[in-house]
């Protein structure tokens, strides 16, 4: 069973994690030297800060410049967003610091700051202040609200002041560093301007410092010139931890605010990642721009920019998907190390939330996992769910959080059965049953991932296999690289969701239960029979889920869609990007989750996903019963889904929509029905547009199938005058063809109108026409040709119309009434158009008498 070959995105240049975040870039902006970078909270720009003298801000979605400010011209050595006043607040070499609004670019304030270079500015997270650091060996705190104020200046470093740092835990209390090898814990309340205490420990000059941004490690993070990065223990004023291993000045050190992982970057060219719990270097970043001079992170993402003496790199750390699994309404997911849950089925019974509204949940904390999860999973059976990370994998019990079992493992995956399965770092492949080793083995090929289910799938970089959970058996190879495997529930269909599409194939697993019962000989594919591709749908999903027959799963374009028999129907648009939980039968609805870990629920009826199964079975008495548990809002859906599986007559009987329900009656012939549903249509109120297009549309069916009463009826309703003219004329009807006259002439139509009185010989009503819409001219030379008893009045009304414009040429024209002289022959002319109109006094002429009336073509006027 082959499918078109997918490839999962690999992080370049990135050394493969233990932790298992993928490392891919977002942004690679070439320029100066970058001396800083900061995150905008809530857009999507990188801020970059260049030794030229501008600040570039780059959208790192699009890989786009949105922004350049124009500083100075020295260097700008730090530059950071206030989103609080919509500024950048920018340090330069001139000893200034500026702020500007980041909209307009103006600048809304500057101030010379320091007697020699600026180093470091850092905003206070609530109040009013900014610290500057400079070379001048001094730190001062600014206060905006007192017109920029110096309230403090706070000395004691006896070298260059590197950089300063707000303590998030007590908002008075900051630390500092410098070249004199120090690190310094200050306070900003009272007149005190003097160190709390000093941290002392690194060889050589200090360049970065930074708190650790949770509460409960009291730690900060310092990097050296000497080329070593420490981690201190501010309230024991003890160094707990040194990291080693880049080869030259260390410019910058951070803990990441959700991950567990510090952030480190260096003169040597290469911004490394150590395990912020063991303090291991899990991962080497090398982009070759050169030195790096900062790295900054975003509080609630994953995302971290790198400052380059060549530009400037932004990266995403792993996936943004939460940390989440749900059974039977009982959700449990992964808050950094902090374990919650919450159940939905104790929702207030007056709560009510709308489709797509955050449910307000009442959310427990369990405890804290040993390990850092990026893994949850709950057991088929829902008592007991398990956690991996680390290169750990722990299983606890739903209700409490007692440990139940623990091993090592990268992965670790659920059975349909209640076995599990784990992979380590050599690709070996474990297989337990309660609790206990079933078997082991290790494929003849590099193991990339395992997937749980209905069977044990293991994924190599081109191919996926997939292997029987009592022993090691190959049941199926399939040559796709999915990213994902979504099993249905009783394990009859299943998902293979790959980066740009997913295929939906069922299973049978009596034909592999045949197989190898009856000693079929399997070779490297397995058996053909197991597996039969159902359907290849060309989008790219993010999670999904099985309801039923129904896949349901959520696009990267942010749609909620549900599949049946490969027909797809969107059910919701989403407003954000969220992630399938699972569903709730007893409540007809569909949980999902953000990363922020807020809960919302769409609605799907069980029993619409039964009826659509039972149709697509063609278990039409079933669907029956399935339609009955239905509400009637439901009915306009049924009657979409009925029309797309070729049913369209059930879906008539079915619908309630009038638009719907007209499409469907003129497809299957039904046109007086469908008459009376636009008629129907018009007597609703408030109508946006008049139903003359359907009208029009009935009409066309309606002259191709022969009904012409029912055709006229609807052109008149449409108000198509060609429609009519050309139906009148087909058929030789006087009387729909003078209608049809009139019709045009009130309508103001005047080609129509004159087309018409001259099929029907009344050449005065097309001469009133013409004059009517102030077609003078033609007018006059129609009744010099057709209606000259007409002629005196229209050159009469021509000669007035033309005064207005110039008398000259307007004199210049003749009526036989003044110049009879220039008109001969003129009452042999009158006397012809009487004769004419006693001839066609019965007109039209019969078809009958044809042969007749074209000699009547031939006729010399003037001889008769």
């Amino acid at each position: 069973l082959k499918f078109a070959k997918s490839s999962i995105e690999a992080a370049a240049h990135a050394v493969a994690m233990p932790l298992r975040l993928d490392i891919k870039k977002k942004l690679s902006a070439r320029s100066d030297r970058v001396k800083c970078v900061d995150f905008h909270p809530t857009e999507p720009w990188t801020l970059s800060a260049l030794y030229s003298g501008n600040v570039f801000i780059w959208d790192y979605n699009t890989q786009t410049l949105v922004k350049q400010l124009e500083v100075c011209n020295l260097p700008v050595r730090c530059a950071k967003f206030c989103t609080r006043k919509q500024w950048i607040v920018t340090a330069s070499d001139d000893m200034h610091v500026r702020m500007f609004n980041y909209n307009t670019l103006e600048k809304v304030h500057e101030i010379e700051a320091h007697t020699d270079y600026i180093r470091y500015i850092a905003i206070h997270p609530s109040m009013p202040y900014i610290l500057s650091s400079s070379d001048d060996m001094t730190i001062k705190l600014w206060d905006w609200d007192q017109n920029w104020a110096n309230t403090h200046v706070f000395e004691g470093h006896a070298h260059y002041v590197m950089m300063t740092q707000w303590n998030p835990k007590d908002s008075t209390i900051f630390c500092s560093c410098s070249l004199d090898r120090s690190i310094k814990v200050w306070g900003c309340t009272g007149n005190q301007t003097q160190a709390h205490f000093s941290l002392s420990g690194h060889q050589k000059g200090v360049n970065c410092v930074e708190y650790a941004p949770t509460g409960d490690k009291p730690y900060i993070i310092s990097g050296s010139d000497d080329r070593t990065v420490k981690i201190w223990d501010y309230q024991t004023h003890n160094c707990i931890q040194t990291l080693s291993g880049h080869t030259n000045n260390v410019s910058a050190a951070l803990f990441h605010p959700t991950l567990p992982i510090i952030m480190t970057g260096s003169e040597d060219g290469t911004a490394r990642i150590w395990h912020g719990a063991t303090y291991k270097m899990e991962a080497t970043l090398n982009y070759s721009l050169e030195r790096v001079w900062s790295i900054a992170v975003l509080k609630g993402s994953n995302a971290a920019a790198i400052g380059y003496d060549e530009g400037t790199v932004v990266i995403k750390l792993g996936s943004e998907e939460p940390v989440a699994s749900m059974h039977s309404g009982k959700i449990v997911w992964a808050r950094g190390n902090e374990i919650q849950t919450a159940n939905l089925k104790l929702l207030d019974e007056g709560t009510t939330s709308a489709d797509g509204e955050r449910l307000p949940l009442s959310i427990k904390d369990m405890g804290s996992a040993e390990i850092f999860p990026q893994y949850i999973k709950h057991h088929p059976n829902g008592r007991l769910f398990a956690v991996c990370g680390d290169g750990e994998f722990v299983i606890y019990t739903a209700q409490a959080l007692r440990n139940k079992s623990f091993g090592s493992a990268l992965e670790f995956v659920w059975g349909h059965s209640g076995a599990y399965a784990t992979r380590d770092a050599a690709g070996k492949v474990t297989v337990f049953n309660d609790f206990k080793e079933s078997f082991s083995f290790k494929p003849p090929y590099a193991v990339d991932e395992v997937f749980g289910g209905r069977l044990l799938g293991v994924r190599s970089s081109d191919f996926i296999c997939f292997y029987d959970w009592t022993e090691y058996r190959l049941i199926r190879r399939i040559d796709v690289v999915p990213k994902d495997v979504i099993w249905s529930e009783d394990g009859t269909n299943v998902v293979l969701m790959c980066p740009d599409s997913f295929y939906v194939l069922s299973h049978d697993k009596d034909a592999v239960v045949a197989a190898v019962t009856g000693g079929a000989e399997i070779d490297d594919d397995g058996i053909e029979a197991a597996f039969d591709l159902n359907h290849e749908i060309s989008d790219k999903a993010v999670s999904g889920t099985w309801v039923g027959d129904c896949f349901v799963y959520v696009s990267q374009a942010q749609r909620l869609t549900c599949v049946v028999a490969g027909s797809q129907e969107t059910i919701a648009h989403l407003d954000r990007q969220q992630y399938l939980l699972g569903y709730l039968p007893e409540q007809s609805k569909l949980c999902l989750i953000d990363k922020e870990l807020n809960v919302t629920q769409q609605t799907l009826h069980l029993a619409l996903v039964e009826y659509q199964s039972a149709i697509m079975k063609k278990d039409f008495a079933a669907a029956e019963g399935f339609f009955a548990q239905l509400p009637e809002s439901l009915h306009n859906r049924v009657a979409r889904f009925l029309e797309n599986q070729g049913y369209p007559a059930e879906a008539l009987q079915i619908s309630k929509d009038d638009e719907h329900k007209f499409e469907l009656a003129t497809q299957l012939g039904k046109l007086q029905m469908a008459a009376d549903i636009i008629v129907n249509i018009s007597k609703q109120p408030n109508q946006a547009i008049p139903p003359r297009g359907k009208w029009k549309q009935l009409g066309d069916v309606a002259l191709e199938q022969g009904d012409f009463s029912l055709a006229k009826r609807c052109f008149r309703e449409a108000k198509d005058l060609s429609a009519l003219f050309l139906v009148a004329t087909a058929a030789g009807d006087g009387v729909e063809l003078a209608a049809t006259a009139k019709l045009a002439s009130e309508s103001g139509i005047a080609n129509i109108a004159v087309l018409c009185f001259l099929l029907l010989n009344d050449c005065k009503s097309a001469l009133e026409v013409l004059v009517k819409a102030n077609r003078l001219p033609e007018a006059a030379f129609f009744a010099r040709t057709y209606c000259p008893s007409g002629l005196a009045d229209v050159v009469k009304a021509w000669k007035g119309d033309l005064a207005q414009v110039n008398q000259a040429v307007a004199d210049s024209l003749a009526s036989p009434a003044e110049y009879p002289d220039l008109f001969p022959d003129f009452q042999l002319s009158l006397a012809a158009e009487k004769a004419f109109q006693a001839k066609y006094a019965t007109s039209p002429p019969s078809a009958m008498n044809y042969t007749e009336e074209k000699a009547l073509a031939d006729m010399d006027v003037m001889e008769e």
